[in-house]
């Protein structure tokens, strides 16, 4: 029992760590694209 709740607070762990880098760079792409619009406008 101890050994699958182990397990499956280390596959969360691994999903929520998963998801931070993704919005991560997903706000990259965000920033990415409004500097070439910035560019663009100049």
């Amino acid at each position: 029992m101890k050994k699958i709740f182990v397990i499956l607070v280390l596959l969360g762990a691994m999903g929520s760590f998963t998801s931070c880098n993704m919005l991560h760079g997903a706000g990259q792409d965000i920033e990415n694209a409004g500097d070439a619009v910035k560019d663009a406008a100049n």
